[in-house]
């Protein structure tokens, strides 16, 4: 008697992935950081898939539905819908191999991500205000071009290839008792799920989404699908709608819980990880970073954290770091009125410098719009660098014990 052949695992497809994928796709490091494990309480090990060839994980999954298509699906041409890095991965690949490629791009995405997709060969379309309307557009296209479509997370395929990072964790350390995984449409949450916990089942497995994108934290919260718009966050490559059907499945059956982050708390890992492990990051890259040095992840003694991409528009990265340098006192603005009598400016400056500030920049004006300026006053705007809030009350103490009024730029005050 003919048995039917059993029907291969989830797990089995995610060793299928590795299998296909070797070769082609960076085992990239798993690197131990002492200065997140000391700020986290527990051994922080990074995922560093911003150092894949795209900058992102998601060509493991790209690749290996491509792999899986039949010749006639591959060569009547690919076309994906992606904020950036699905886009990038699925062009990528589609070059190397010699195939067709259509990447529909919400309008604002980062100018850096269409360029690299341009670069990759393929057809760049940019519609929509961000990935769902993105997605409807593609497979519309899809339909009228007889194309193959290559969804970013809601496919088994590319979830599979997604999987294959938690069974590089697993063989890199087996030691590690926590993963924490960023969250958008849920692929590489799910992949991820599947190849940790069919392989180590004690292993927690805890999601991280931004707060201001939080379709699938509360689709996983609440039991069933929940849509919510994006509010716009740094975060821009996690910021999904409309949670898979397949994907929000997946996450209720490995994830342990699902937390959020905020923007803030995003930027302030950037920061970390461009400061402590020297490395560029975006924001959906470090949402599991965010949450674990915020404190909100349960963590145990050994936590791998994935790092998901790397593709950050340079303009948001210079934003971010003025930013984190003014929120932690390191770079400061003031306004200082000044007696408009010559050598006043010379003698402000000479404050400044006895108090050890180091002037980026003086913006003189005559006339600048404070309310208590007398007409013969005029003012002048620091952009000072500094050593903390401690130091900042220093020089507002120092200047208005010489005589002069301190005024904070944005409050006037």
């Amino acid at each position: 008697m003919t048995q039917t052949p059993q029907k291969p695992s989830r797990l089995d497809l995610v060793h299928e992935a590795q299998k296909r994928l070797c070769g082609e796709i960076i085992n990239t490091p798993l690197l131990h950081s002492k200065t997140f494990s000391h700020m986290a309480h527990t051994n922080v090990f990074l995922k560093l898939e911003n150092l894949q060839y795209t900058g992102a994980f998601k060509e493991r999954g790209a690749l290996n539905k491509i792999l899986t298509l039949d010749d006639a699906q591959r060569q009547r041409g690919i076309i994906a819908a992606s904020a950036g890095n699905h886009a990038q991965g699925v062009a990528y690949h589609c070059q190397r191999l010699g195939l067709p490629c259509t990447i529909v791009m919400p309008e604002h995405t980062p100018l850096i991500k269409v360029s690299n997709v341009r670069y990759h060969g393929a057809e760049v379309i940019l519609h929509g205000g961000g990935y769902d309307d993105a997605y409807q557009k593609a497979t519309t296209i899809g339909d009228e071009r007889n194309l193959t479509f290559v969804h970013p997370f809601d496919d088994l395929s590319v979830i599979a290839g997604q999987g294959t990072i938690g069974l590089e964790i697993l063989a890199t350390n087996p030691d590690i008792d926590t993963v924490v995984i960023p969250v958008g449409g849920g692929g590489l949450a799910s992949g991820i799920g599947i190849a940790v916990r069919e392989t180590a089942p004690h292993i927690k497995i805890y999601g991280v989404q931004s707060a201001h994108a939080p379709a699938m934290y509360h689709s996983f919260k609440e039991g069933n699908r929940v849509e919510i718009a994006s509010e716009g966050t740094i975060a821009d490559g996690i910021a999904v709608k409309t949670p898979g059907d397949l994907t929000h499945y997946l996450l209720g059956m490995y994830l342990d819980d699902m937390f959020t982050v905020n923007d803030d708390e995003v930027a302030k890992a950037i920061l970390n990880m461009l400061e402590i492990e020297k490395m560029v990051v975006e924001g959906a890259g470090v949402a599991a970073l965010a949450a674990v040095i915020s404190g909100k992840i349960p963590c145990g003694t050994n936590t791998a954290v994935i790092i998901s991409g790397g593709n950050i528009d340079v303009t948001l990265l210079s934003r971010i770091i003025n930013l984190g340098l003014t929120k932690t006192g390191r770079q400061t603005k003031i306004i200082v009125a000044l007696p408009n009598r010559v050598g006043e400016l010379h003698r402000v400056t000479g404050v400044l410098r006895e108090m050890g500030a180091s002037i980026v920049q003086a913006l003189h004006d005559h006339s600048y719009s404070i309310d208590s300026l007398r007409v013969l006053d005029s003012a002048v705007e620091f952009t000072l660098e500094t050593r903390g809030h401690d130091h900042i009350e220093a020089i507002y103490a120092a200047l208005r014990g010489q005589g002069y009024r301190v005024y904070h730029p944005a409050t006037r005050e």
